[in-house]
Parts: C-alpha cells; structure tokens; sequence
C-alpha cells in the first residue's frame, strides 16, 4: 500500500478542526444527557403508595419516562438524527413561525458554520437525546444497586427526598456507574461520526470531504481513525482517573 502523505499534511488542518467539532459535540451532549438521564432516571422510579396520586405519578411521569428511554433505545441513531435535523428543528427554529427561534435569529442559527450553527444543535440534541436514554437506564441501575437502608436511614434522620437522593444515594450511584458512563461516553464519541450525514463538519465529514477531493481511501480514513483512537483512550485515561478517584470510598 503505497500512501500519499501529502494528502494527509494537506488536509491535516480540516481534520483537527473536524476532531475539535467531534469533541466539543461529544462534551455538550454527554453533559446535557447526564442531566437528562438523571431525571429520567428519577421520573422511571417515581411511585406513591397509594390514592389519587399513585395513578397521576404513574401516567404523567413514569409512563412517559418509560416511552422516552424505550422510543430512543429501540430505534437508530442514524434515523434520529435526520427526524430531529429535518423534523423537528425546522418547527422549533424557523426564520417564518418557529416555535422557539423566529425571524433574524433563526436566519442566522441555519446559515451560520461551526459551533451552534443549524447543524450542530440538531446533532447535539438528538446525541443529547439518544444518551439521556441510555444513562437514564444506568443511573437506574445504580441508584437500585444500593441498599434501600440507606434511604430510609436517612429519611428517618429528617432529610426530605431531594436531600436524600443528592447527598446519600446519588454520589455513591454515580461511583458505581461511573465504568459504564465512561462507556457511554466513548460510544457517543465515534457514533458522532453519524452528525456528517447532515453536514456538520466534524471528523468523519472532514475525511469524506477529503476523499471526494483526492479519490483516496486510505490516507483520509486511517487518518481519522487513529484520530478517534487517540481520542477514545483519552477518554478512557480520564475514566480510569476519575475510578480511582472516586471510587475509594465505596
């Protein structure tokens, strides 16, 4: 295989800036989703034990929560991206009768380029939207793995449930999930690569770009995919740290 170096130094640039778009993209929407998951993860366990309230919180929260992670776990990434791209963020942002953004601002949101641009809050919010999903079902998981005691220890030492889920239960959760968000984390990282389908210049974008130019194959992509495993064990240094960190008290 004889590669052509030059082609890499040429497009060397457009390829880290596409690695800075694929990690500012994977930043924003494991946080985002993080927050998501937890309270989906909190709205999937509420429960009341009895009356009129039992059946409210089961139809107005759970069930809802439920349908949410089922509907985003059971169905494509690929496929909602381009629902959320071509669906959904022309009714919320539309320079005509958007149902958030109108007018000048809605212009400028889909003819801008790079960050906050049309493109990268469509694949932000259906990245943000497919991960909630998935760390709502960790979060689960974890906050279940833990003895019920300890909720009632603390309940019965006066906390309400909001101080007892954020000071006892969440931070030992969070310990226990934290190999499987580091999962989650690096899963989101390559499947970020499904964004250039809609044309956000990310890391993929940038290599596909690159071979339509050249009609080379092997220099774009084995650049990019020894890009996306740098990243990835990154990552996956930072989960090991943070293991090691906050997992000696459990």
């Amino acid at each position: 295989m004889d590669l052509r170096w030059d082609i890499i130094q040429n497009y060397l640039p457009m390829f880290l800036q596409g690695a800075v778009m694929t990690l500012q993209l994977t930043v924003i929407s494991i946080l985002l989703g993080t927050l998501l998951g937890l309270l989906t993860a909190i709205a999937r366990m509420a429960n009341m034990k009895r009356g009129i309230l039992k059946h409210l919180v089961l139809l107005l929260i759970r069930v809802p929560a439920i349908v949410y992670i089922t509907l985003f776990r059971g169905t494509p990434l690929f496929v909602q991206i381009l629902i959320v791209h071509f669906g959904l963020m022309p009714l919320f942002i539309n320079p005509e009768n958007g149902w958030f953004i109108s007018g000048e601002l809605a212009r400028q949101i889909k003819l801008s380029d790079g960050t906050f641009s049309g493109t990268f809050l469509s694949g932000a919010v259906a990245l943000t939207l497919n991960a909630g999903a998935y760390i709502a079902e960790i979060f689960r998981a974890g906050i279940q793995s833990l003895d019920k005691g300890q909720s009632e220890a603390a309940r019965s030492l006066g906390f309400s449930y909001a101080k007892t889920m954020r000071f006892i239960i969440i931070p030992q959760a969070f310990r226990r999930m934290l190999p499987a968000l580091g999962n989650e984390t690096i899963s989101l990282l390559k499947d970020s690569s499904l964004v250039s389908a809609i044309g956000l210049a990310e890391l993929a974008y940038a290599a596909r770009a690159a071979f339509g130019a050249t009609t080379r194959v092997w220099e774009p992509y084995l650049t990019i995919s020894v890009m996306y495993l740098l990243m990835t064990l990154g990552l996956s240094l930072v989960v090991s740290w943070l293991e090691r960190r906050y997992g000696k008290g459990d």
